[in-house]
């Protein structure tokens, strides 16, 4: 996933500033210290991977780099590194499963109830049978329509809910809402998109790379909150 991204390793020697504030955060979680990468893209953007502590990865990209400042960056890495303490890829990917396991049931029950309209029925004798089989399929079809929406909107919300959840264990690893109020507002008003990326993927940074479309959809449809309402929650707690 990591090359599918350009995301390339970096050590102290290169980056100093980032390895050093991800050995903090690591000490304040009670972590290993992850594998770091960058992404050589001036859009503002970060992201955590990996199922546990050992296998974990945090990236950032050149444009965050750039320009948050220490606070800030502390910031963003103590997010991302709430996300490997609290084992949210592991998490997500969990749900994610269920979520898909539901949308293959839910296709393959419309497949049947559509075939069962097309060639029920039956004499006159079975009419009243008939009927209420007919009306059975027609809620069987009904439901196996709206199951994978329904699921695919608790997987958002969950999302979403990761992430409020993220904001808050980062100012616990900080003591300092301010840096990463900081960084989201910065990571808001930049206008840089981050290029060729995967829906697939999009859950895993700290904003939605596809933000910009998402302003246009359903709140309901996003798998972050919106920053706004991100950096009220944060103004609340300092």
């Amino acid at each position: 996933m990591l090359s599918q991204i350009g995301a390339k390793e970096v050590t102290p020697e290169h980056e100093p500033k980032l390895v050093n504030v991800v050995e903090e955060m690591s000490l304040a979680a009670g972590t290993p210290r992850p594998k770091i990468v960058v992404l050589e893209t001036p859009a503002l953007n970060a992201f955590a991977t990996g199922t546990d502590a050992k296998s974990a990865t945090i990236g950032v990209t050149r444009g965050l780099l750039d320009t948050l400042d220490r606070d800030e960056l502390q910031g963003v890495v103590a997010h991302e590194m709430s996300h490997i303490a609290n084992r949210d890829i592991l998490y997500m990917t969990a749900v994610a499963t269920l979520v898909g396991l539901i949308v293959f049931v839910s296709n393959v029950g419309r497949r049947i109830a559509i075939r069962g309209l097309a060639f029920g029925g039956g004499g006159r004798s079975r009419k009243g049978a008939a009927g209420a089989a007919l009306i059975a399929l027609v809620i069987f079809l009904v439901f196996a329509i709206l199951a994978p929406i329904a699921a695919t909107l608790l997987r958002m919300a969950v999302s979403r809910q990761r992430e409020y959840m993220a904001d808050a264990t980062a100012v616990k690893l900080t003591r300092n809402p301010l840096g990463l109020v900081g960084a989201l507002k910065k990571i808001e008003s930049s206008s840089v998109p981050m290029a060729k990326m995967s829906e697939a993927v999009q859950h895993i940074f700290i904003s939605n790379p596809l933000r910009k479309f998402d302003e246009q959809a359903s709140a309901l449809f996003s798998t972050h909150p919106p920053i706004r309402q991100r950096v009220e929650r944060l103004m609340n707690l300092s």
